[in-house]
């Protein structure tokens, strides 16, 4: 007997379905503790609360409006936290920005660059996660200089970042949460979950702070509201 093609269509497409939802980070079993940082932009300056390298971060008609001057770095604003497990979750925004990157550091820390921990990417395409530590040591920078040793940093590298094709729409609120705990990393859009990475450096003792990048131009911007972090409290049972 002949299957008939129109009805093939929907159940593959429904294997495809499958197929993605067995490959999905599960949710976490980690439950907020105390708040540590709250910012909802409902005034007029940004204030001391926030380190910025860049005067483009600045509060307008009630968010934080974010857009990169300087064009050998992104523009980037710093907040204090001094956890090494945390929640961290914000709202954002496209408005023309290229990327926005969150990322979680240690000031103290002078193996790696710029005393990156680990971070989450986020572009119109997708989103990455990265365990900062264990692939943007000075060592791992240095042989990269090398053309030669490319399979060297790569094989060093591997493991270390997970990325997740997402498409993320101009002009569209998002909220994002990204759990740090132990050595894993995971991230939810949304409320669903959307990434999870495993390793090593993630697990780095403090994270003296969190910070923005956002990249593109300085009419490109990228928005953000309602930024909260916690420590990590009790496993729920």
């Amino acid at each position: 007997m002949k299957l008939d093609r129109r009805l093939l269509i929907p159940f593959l497409a429904l294997l495809g379905t499958v197929a993605v939802a067995a490959d999905a980070p599960t949710p976490t079993s980690v439950k907020k503790g105390e708040l540590i940082f709250s910012d909802d932009f409902d005034r007029a300056e940004l204030g001391a609360k926030w380190h910025v390298t860049t005067p483009t971060f600045a509060i307008a008609d009630g968010v934080l409006r974010c857009s990169q001057t300087k064009p050998e770095h992104g523009a980037v604003g710093r907040v204090d936290v001094g956890q090494k497990d945390l929640v961290l979750e914000f709202r954002f925004r496209f408005e023309g920005a290229t990327s926005i990157n969150a990322v979680c550091n240690d000031r103290a820390y002078k193996e790696g660059h710029a005393g990156h921990i680990c971070r989450v990417s986020l572009s119109p395409r997708g989103i990455m996660l990265g365990d900062d530590k264990e692939r943007l040591t000075k060592a791992i920078e240095e042989m990269q200089k090398d053309p030669a040793r490319k399979a060297e940093v790569a094989k060093l590298t591997a493991g270390r970042t997970a990325n997740f094709p997402v498409k993320l729409e101009e002009h569209r609120w998002y909220q994002l949460t990204m759990e740090v705990v132990d050595d894993e990393l995971r991230v939810s859009l949304d409320g669903q979950p959307v990434g999870f990475l495993k390793s090593p450096g993630i697990a780095h003792p403090v994270k003296s702070d969190f910070h923005f990048t956002v990249s593109g131009g300085a009419t490109q911007f990228a928005l953000f509201d309602d930024v909260r972090v916690w420590a990590v409290g009790e496993s729920k049972k």
